[in-house]
């Protein structure tokens, strides 16, 4: 871990000045898209729908994936995108503006930072991170380079979310001291699968970019990933992070004091590592603490949250839609009226081309808080027991086993650097 490493998590979004060739908003904005499994499939279907923006690169490292991309671009846009394998190869090409990072969560950072380096601005999905320090190098880029960069946390420009949070803000509830949030994601096993040799479309090597070099087995390419700690952070850091975003927005709250999380991956035995049912609760510094709960076995529940304020409360289904009871009255009070949702990748384009990250509703720093939360919770669970950590020098506390997992070994050369 750096030296000082507090200073990228301390600092506000900064109104970038770099120059550029297409600021003015009648430019044509070219897009690069790293990454082209679901996400990245639903970036190409999201942006061009956007005026003046042109899908004109995509980078994946299986040739089969590039090439079904490239198809849903052609029947969009009418245009074939430039395919590349190797995303520094689109990097260096200079009529690129920005980029989209729809990779597997180990390869978010370096993308995004490789891509920052070399003058584009990024939209980077969640969780942006694979680790701590990573999130605390991907803000510092960002604000290095003077780049407009953006967390994929989309429930910050749905309107009815927008709404809650405004009225938690306005403190209509008094103070927030607990929110909780459920997520049940429903999954089955997914068993065993032998080593084997990896498939003639896929680079391997570029797979696996910054993890360990390990042999191929089909339960890593190209979803169950998200399981194995290498390549993944478990549902926490693949559904928990949308959730536990709302908590922190609605509380103002950055990082958390200490941090206790359990579970386990319970109803079967598979090749998976990370849990399928796991409990965390985050306390911050004035005792006020968020709860999350995710089970992944069978339940009918529905992914949920809830806000405790002084006041009153406010339950959030998953859809945005809200009730609030105030004091003792057990009737939720009359719904308000919520303003309509915004266009993630609209949003990311105005800001791009004025040349302001405070224009957009979840910024790369908010996004890497929120991400942080989920590694914190993650360490928790995999050293079973509570941790103590110190959000100003971003290190637990006397604490060297914990520590090491702040940040990774890094497998050459794809390697996030310590000096962005």
């Amino acid at each position: 871990m750096p030296t000082n490493p507090r200073r990228s998590f301390l600092v506000t979004a900064a109104t970038a000045a770099a120059s550029s060739s297409w600021a003015q908003a009648s430019d044509r904005l070219r897009v690069a898209i790293v990454g082209l499994g679901g996400r990245g499939t639903a970036h190409i279907k999201e942006i061009l729908p956007g005026s003046n923006v042109e899908v004109a690169a995509l980078v994946e490292v299986d040739g089969a994936r590039a090439e079904a991309a490239s198809q849903v671009v052609f029947e969009r846009s009418g245009k074939r995108p430039v395919i590349y394998s190797d995303m520094r190869q689109a990097f260096n090409d200079t009529s690129i503006d920005a980029v989209t990072v729809a990779t597997t969560n180990h390869w978010h950072t370096l993308t995004a930072i490789w891509a920052m380096q070399a003058g584009k601005d990024v939209y980077v999905e969640k969780p942006v991170s694979h680790n701590i320090f990573e999130g605390i190098k991907l803000v510092e880029t960002a604000r290095k380079y003077n780049r407009v960069a953006a967390g994929g946390t989309q429930r910050r420009w749905w309107g009815r979310f927008r709404k809650a949070i405004e009225i938690i803000h306005s403190g209509a509830l008094g103070d927030i001291y607990q929110s909780n949030f459920v997520f049940p994601g429903n999954r089955d096993s997914i068993g065993f699968k032998p080593i084997q040799k990896p498939p003639a479309n896929l680079n391997w090597d570029l797979w696996l970019g910054p993890a360990p070099m390990q042999d191929y087995h089909a339960n890593l390419v190209h979803y169950n990933w998200h399981w194995f700690w290498d390549f993944g952070n478990g549902e926490l850091g693949n559904n928990g992070i949308h959730l536990v975003d709302i908590n922190r927005w609605a509380m103002r709250k950055r990082l958390p004091v200490k941090v206790h999380s359990t579970g386990g991956r319970f109803g079967y035995k598979d090749q998976a590592q990370t849990p399928n049912t796991q409990n965390v609760t985050w306390t911050f510094d004035d005792g006020s603490h968020i709860v999350g709960q995710l089970r992944g076995l069978y339940t009918a529940e529905p992914m949920s949250w809830d806000f405790y304020g002084t006041k009153g409360h406010m339950h959030m289904m998953s859809d945005g839609k809200f009730s609030i009871r105030m004091g003792r009255n057990k009737q939720a009070e009359p719904d308000v009226e919520s303003p309509a949702n915004l266009d993630h990748f609209a949003n990311f384009a105005d800001a791009v081309r004025a040349r302001n990250p405070k224009l957009l509703h979840a910024e790369i720093e908010e996004t890497a808080l929120s991400t942080a939360l989920c590694h914190l919770g993650n360490i928790s669970y995999r050293l079973k027991r509570e941790l103590a950590f110190d959000p100003a020098k971003m290190r637990f506390n006397n604490d060297a086993e914990a520590n090491a997992m702040l940040s990774r070994k890094y497998r050459a050369p794809y390697i996030v650097p310590e000096r962005v």
